[in-house]
């Protein structure tokens, strides 16, 4: 197997919500297991998410976890997760991906040429979609 570069977001509590929204909106096969699945039972919220990962039909894996409590969990704007290509699908993407969030940036056509958006989600993820427009 190559290697893989994958997003794994960090949530404070709500990592099962968060990955199970992304499952409703991406489509896809959706593994997770809790700290006290995964022999951790020291931890004050055991049945918090220790890993989870979605692989989508279409070739997308994103993760999550719910940061243990030693951790400081600082949800912020460094980091965003973009989704590209020519395919339409990406605006479905984009709408439901909104739904409880904020749009930051309407996806529509931008001065490069293709049709582009950003939204901050529920959950305070941001997400950046770029639809590839071909002359």
């Amino acid at each position: 197997m190559a290697s893989q570069l994958n997003p794994c977001l960090a949530f404070n509590g709500n990592a099962r919500q968060a990955i199970e929204f992304y499952r409703a909106v991406l489509g896809g096969e959706l593994e997770m297991g809790t700290y006290a699945e995964y022999g951790s039972p020291d931890v004050s919220h055991p049945d918090n998410i220790m890993h989870a990962t979605l692989r989508t039909p279409d070739g997308y894996t994103l993760m999550a976890w719910d940061v243990r409590e030693e951790m400081p969990h600082t949800p912020g704007n460094n980091v965003a997760v973009f989704l590209g290509g020519d395919d339409a699908a990406l605006r479905g993407y984009f709408e439901r991906l909104s739904v409880g969030g904020t749009v930051t940036l309407p996806l529509e056509k931008q001065s490069w040429g293709d049709e582009a958006g950003s939204l901050v989600d529920q959950f305070g993820i941001t997400w950046m979609v770029n639809i590839t427009q071909h002359s």
